[in-house]
C-alpha cells in the first residue's frame, strides 16, 4: 500500500475526531431534535390502526433519545445524593403517559424536557465561553535562555529566577521582570486598555499580554500557577461553581417537594374515585397530569441560568464574580467604603506646583533638584525625578556630593553650592512658612504634599506633590449616587488631607487616620448603619477590610492578598464597574423573582385545572415545559 494511501485513513480519523468536538457541545439539542422527528413519525403512523406497533416503536426511540441525558442525569443524582429530584419526576410522568395511553404526550413531555437541558447546557457553554478564550491566550511554550542559547519548554518546567526571551509578536508566556532590552507590550487581556503599554528595564510584565516591537529577556517571579493571568482563570471557573442562596434555597426545596408531589400522586390515583366518584380511568389520567404539571422545573431553572449569565456577563466586561451569593449581595448594598490610596487615587504621587524664587530660572533649579533626586527611591523624590524629564531636554548629572538624612531629606554638594531638599523644619522652618507670603499653607490645606528647596541657606523653591484623583473617581462615585448608594472614604491620611481628597472626588463622607484595625471597626459600625456594605481596596492592609464587608471589591492591580481576599474584582481598575455590577445584580434580582412569581403562578393555575378536570394531558404537557423555557430563556437576557 503507497504511502499515500496510508495517510488517507489517518486524516480521515483525525476529520472525524475533530467533527465530533464540535457536535459535542451541541449532543443534547440534537438529541432532542432527533427525538422531534421520531414523535411525529409516530404520530403519523398511528393515525394507521395497522401500523400502530410501528408508531409505538418510534415513540420507543423518542423516548430513549430525547430522555436519556436527563434520565442518566436524574438517576445517578438520585444514587448519589440518596433522594428524588425533579428528572426522575419527568421519567415517571411521560412513563405514567405511556402506561395510559398517551404515546403522544408522553414523547412530547420528553421532547420539550430535553429542550429545556439543551437550554440550560448552553447557558453553561456560554458561561464557559469566557475561560475558553483566556486559556486559549495562555502560551504553553517559551524561549528558555541558558548558556548555549535558547531552547524551546514547555512553560510549566520554568521556575522562578529563569530567563525567557520573548520575541516580537509573541505572548509573554508568565509574569516577570525585564532586565535587557525594550518594547511595547498590549496589555489588553489583563487592563482591558487598549493603548499599549512601553516597558524597560525593571518592569514588570504579565503572562498572556502581547510583546509588540522589540525582543525582551525577562526574568520569571511567579509559577504559572499564580501569575496575575491564572488567577482571573480561577476566579471565573470559582465563580461558576459556587451558588447563590437563592439557589441553594431551591435545591434543599426540589427534594421536599418531590416527595409531597409524589405522595399526593399516589393518594389521587386513589381517593377521587372513592370520594368524588370519578372512574378508575379518569383517576389514573388526572393522577398522571398532577405528576406532569406539579413537577417543579421552571422553579428549578428560575434562578441557575440567569446566574451563570451574569456571571458570564460580568467576566466580558472585566468585573469577576467569584461566586453567585456575591453576585446576588450586591443588589442590597446601601453604602461601600473605599480605601483612598491606589484606588480612589492613582496610588502615585505626581507634581503639581512648582514655585521658584524670582531670582532663579525655574528650569535651571527643576534641573539640579531632579539630578539630586535622582539618586534616591523615596516615591516622592522619583515623582520629582519623572517630572522633570517630560520638563526639560538636557540630561541630569551626578551631584559633587551626598547626604540622605533619613526622614527629613537630602543634602548635596553642586558646584561648591549646598543643597537642602525636604521637610520645612529640615531646611529651615521659619523662612519655609514665609516664602512667597505663606504659599506653604495653602498648599498643604489643599492635601498636598509639600518639599522646600534651599541654596545656602536660603529657601529658593517650594514643590507640591498629590496623589491624584484617578480621572473616573467623580464618574464612579456620581453613578453610585445614582443607584442610591453611600459612599465613604477610609484613610490613613492625617484630617486636612482627607478633606481635601474627599471634596475632589465628591465622597459624600470621609474617616481619616484608620489604620488597618481601625478599618475593620468603621466597616462593623458602617454595616450596622446600613445593612449591607461594600469595601473597595488594593494593598494588604486592605485586606481585613475586604473580609469584613459584605462583599468586597479588589482592584486588578491590587496585591495579591487584596485579590485573595475580595469577593468581586475589577480587572480593568474602573471604578464606574462598581455600578455597572450593581445594576447587573439588581437586573438578576428581578429576573429571578419574574421566573419565580410567574413559574409558581403556572404550577398553581395548572393544578387547579387539572382538578376541575379541566385540562388535558397535552395541554399540561404544552403548559409545564413550555413555562420553563420561558424561565431560561428570561435569564439567558443577562448574557446581553
Amino acid at each position: 500500500m503507497s504511502s499515500q494511501s496510508k495517510a488517507f485513513p489517518m486524516g480521515s480519523h483525525n476529520e472525524k475526531i475533530q467533527l465530533l468536538d464540535k457536535i459535542k457541545p451541541h449532543a443534547e439539542l440534537i438529541a432532542a431534535l432527533v427525538s422531534g422527528v421520531f414523535i411525529l413519525l409516530g404520530w403519523l403512523f398511528s393515525k394507521d390502526e395497522s401500523s400502530a406497533t410501528l408508531s409505538i416503536v418510534f415513540y420507543l426511540l423518542a423516548f430513549v433519545i430525547g430522555g436519556f441525558a436527563k434520565a442518566k442525569e436524574g438517576i445517578e443524582e438520585t444514587i448519589e445524593n440518596k433522594e428524588l429530584n425533579v428528572e426522575m419526576l419527568m421519567i415517571f410522568a411521560a412513563v405514567g403517559s405511556a402506561i395510559i395511553g398517551y404515546w403522544t404526550e408522553g414523547a412530547i413531555l420528553i421532547f420539550i424536557f430535553a429542550v429545556s437541558g439543551a437550554l440550560e447546557t448552553y447557558t453553561m457553554n456560554k458561561s464557559q465561553k469566557e475561560i475558553s478564550a483566556l486559556m486559549e491566550l495562555q502560551p504553553e511554550e517559551a524561549w528558555l535562555v541558558t548558556n548555549g542559547g535558547e531552547k524551546k519548554v514547555q512553560v510549566s518546567t520554568l521556575d522562578i529566577g529563569d530567563q525567557i526571551l520573548i520575541k516580537p509578536g509573541e505572548r509573554v508566556p508568565t509574569d516577570g521582570v525585564v532586565i535587557k532590552g525594550n518594547t511595547t507590550i498590549d496589555e489588553a487581556a489583563i487592563t482591558g486598555e487598549a493603548v499599549p503599554v512601553t516597558k524597560a528595564q525593571q518592569d514588570e510584565v504579565f503572562a498572556g499580554t502581547v510583546n509588540i516591537n522589540g525582543a525582551i529577556t525577562i526574568e520569571m517571579t511567579k509559577p504559572s500557577s499564580e501569575t496575575l493571568f491564572q488567577k482571573i482563570i480561577d476566579l471565573v471557573q470559582s465563580a461558576q461553581s459556587e451558588k447563590s442562596p437563592s439557589q441553594l434555597f431551591i435545591e434543599r426545596f426540589e427534594g421536599t417537594y418531590v416527595k409531597v408531589v409524589l405522595v399526593v400522586v399516589f393518594l389521587m390515583m386513589f381517593l377521587p374515585h372513592f370520594f368524588l366518584g370519578w372512574s378508575w380511568t379518569e383517576t389514573f389520567y388526572r393522577a398522571m397530569v398532577l405528576l406532569v404539571v406539579a413537577s417543579p422545573c421552571a422553579l428549578v431553572a428560575a434562578i441557575m441560568p440567569a446566574s451563570l449569565s451574569a456571571i458570564s456577563n460580568g467576566a466580558r466586561h472585566g468585573i469577576l464574580f467569584k461566586g453567585g451569593a456575591h453576585l446576588e449581595n450586591l443588589s442590597n448594598i446601601k453604602a461601600i467604603a473605599f480605601d483612598k490610596t491606589g484606588t480612589l487615587t492613582k496610588g502615585k504621587p505626581v507634581v503639581t506646583d512648582l514655585l521658584v524664587s524670582s531670582q532663579l530660572e525655574e528650569h535651571d533649579v527643576l534641573h539640579i533638584v531632579a539630578s539630586i533626586e535622582n539618586q534616591s527611591n523615596h516615591p516622592l523624590a522619583q515623582a520629582i525625578v519623572g517630572h522633570a524629564r517630560k520638563q526639560l531636554d538636557r540630561a541630569l548629572f551626578q551631584p559633587d556630593s551626598l547626604e540622605d538624612v533619613s526622614g527629613w531629606g537630602v543634602k548635596a554638594m553642586v558646584n561648591g553650592e549646598e543643597w537642602k531638599i525636604g521637610k520645612a523644619d529640615f531646611v529651615d522652618k521659619v523662612l519655609a512658612e514665609q516664602f512667597m507670603d505663606g504659599a506653604f499653607n495653602k498648599l498643604a490645606s489643599e492635601g498636598k504634599t509639600t518639599v522646600f528647596v534651599a541654596k545656602e541657606n536660603t529657601i529658593v523653591a517650594l514643590i507640591a506633590l498629590k496623589d491624584v484623583v484617578r480621572k473616573e473617581t467623580i464618574e464612579a462615585l456620581e453613578l453610585l449616587k445614582k443607584e442610591g448608594v453611600q459612599t465613604i472614604m477610609l484613610t490613613g491620611d492625617n484630617e486636612k488631607t482627607a478633606r481635601a481628597i474627599a471634596e475632589e472626588a465628591k465622597v459624600a463622607s470621609f474617616i481619616a487616620e484608620c489604620l488597618p484595625e481601625t478599618k475593620v471597626e468603621e466597616l462593623k459600625k458602617l454595616k450596622e448603619q446600613f445593612g449591607t456594605v461594600g469595601m473597595v481596596g488594593d494593598g494588604i492592609n486592605d485586606a481585613p477590610a475586604l473580609a469584613t464587608a459584605n462583599v468586597g471589591i479588589a482592584m486588578g492591580e491590587g496585591t495579591d492578598v487584596a485579590l485573595e481576599t475580595a469577593d468581586v474584582v475589577l480587572m480593568k481598575n474602573d471604578l464606574t464597574r462598581i455600578a455597572e455590577a450593581i445594576k447587573l445584580s439588581k437586573k438578576m434580582k428581578r429576573i429571578v423573582q419574574q421566573n419565580v412569581v410567574f413559574s409558581i403562578a403556572v404550577i398553581m393555575i395548572l393544578i387547579a385545572s387539572n382538578f376541575l378536570q379541566l385540562l388535558d394531558l397535552p395541554y399540561g404537557v404544552i403548559g409545564h415545559e413550555g413555562s420553563t423555557i420561558l424561565v431560561i430563556l428570561n435569564g439567558l437576557r443577562l448574557l446581553k
